[in-house]
């Protein structure tokens, strides 16, 4: 289907379902666990103004996604057991919609930088950083966990 400009939200049973599975992969170690929260490759097929791609989805971006889910399990260590996920915090004030060419795209999405994936850990509060998520038909979804690549 094609792209909207639906402002996203962060907020609803489908967004809290894909933030929960990222939550999951992150703690269980298992970056297929977090493919409901990673912007599809049938989006990324319309939206990006590059050579194939799909294969720049699964060889650039599924990779450096996967590595950074292994990383962000190792920050957790032991801690993985006790951690319970509290929400994503996602600055939508500063969201805003980027134009066809801007970022090697064909067709325009909404981009939020600054997202985190705040958690509990017995009575201390923590945090991983979410570098970028963009949209697709008015839904959140994570391009890059941590500095773009």
């Amino acid at each position: 289907m094609p792209q909207t400009r639906d402002r996203p939200r962060a907020s609803g049973e489908a967004f809290d379902a894909r933030v929960r599975a990222l939550w999951d992969a992150i703690v269980f170690d298992n970056p297929d666990r977090a493919m409901p929260m990673f912007f599809p490759v049938g989006a990324y097929q319309q939206v990006k103004d590059v050579p194939n791609p799909a294969a720049d989805w699964r060889q650039r971006l599924v990779l450096a996604y996967a590595h950074d889910i292994h990383a962000l399990h190792a920050t957790l260590g032991a801690d993985a057991a006790h951690a319970r996920l509290v929400e994503m915090d996602v600055p939508e004030k500063t969201a805003r919609w980027v134009l066809p060419g801007e970022e090697y795209n064909k067709i325009g999405y909404y981009r939020v930088f600054g997202s985190r994936l705040r958690y509990q850990v017995d009575d201390s509060a923590r945090a991983f950083d979410v570098k970028s998520m963009i949209s697709w038909r008015g839904e959140w979804f994570v391009v890059h966990l941590s500095a773009i690549k």
